[in-house]
């Protein structure tokens, strides 16, 4: 019962965190609507289990400058993309993204530029092969959060996940992807970005 009552109130939380969120753009306005609804409906949001889509988290890794970005090799995408990973019930995006950055780049010193959800995006995932198990298409239900790194740290890859680590100035993260649909919303971070450090003076 309890761990039932945990998982409930970590849904909630989640679901209110993102029901507050102000979107940016059309893209997040509908977006999100999507997220809180398939929160609202499965009781298995937070979990792999759940075949149709899966919550996710992602970084968007900026150096102190705020001139580059920190991008991994994706194996699986076979692109230059952010780092991210699974919920895997956890309500804590926010741990989840730090958890996950300093997996797949190897830099310990990496820490929020703010605790607010930065960005929202559904994605979609191509069927494939993980672990020798097929994983069925599904969606990425993403929140997206802005960290900064420290870019005088040694940088490591995470071997099954990807194979290359490197800090890319901020005007070629677009063009250093592969994957056409991903350069529309790093584009969206860089905007964001921009008007975040216009917004707040560049302060912590």
């Amino acid at each position: 019962m309890r761990n039932e009552r945990e998982g409930a109130n970590m849904k909630e939380s989640l679901y209110q965190s993102l029901n507050a969120y102000k979107p940016w753009n059309e893209q997040e306005e509908k977006d999100r609507v999507v997220i809180l609804n398939f929160i609202r409906q499965y009781d298995n949001c937070l979990l792999r289990d759940n075949e149709i889509a899966h919550i996710t988290s992602s970084a968007w890794i900026v150096n102190k400058e705020r001139t580059k970005v920190l991008m991994v090799y994706h194996n699986l995408y076979d692109s230059w993309a952010w780092t991210g990973g699974h919920a895997d019930g956890d309500s804590d995006l926010l741990k989840v993204a730090i958890k996950e950055a300093r997996e797949e780049t190897g830099i310990v010193s990496i820490a929020p530029v703010t605790e607010e959800i930065f960005s929202i995006e559904t994605l979609c995932v191509n069927g494939h092969v993980k672990r020798g198990c097929y994983v069925p298409s599904h969606l990425h239900l993403n929140v997206t959060y802005l960290l900064e790194g420290d870019e005088m740290e040694r940088l490591k890859v995470k071997a099954d996940e990807n194979s290359g680590v490197q800090w890319v100035n901020m005007s070629e993260c677009l063009t250093i992807t592969s994957e056409i649909w991903m350069r529309g919303i790093y584009d969206k971070l860089n905007q964001k970005l921009s008007l975040y450090e216009r917004q707040t003076g560049g302060r912590l």
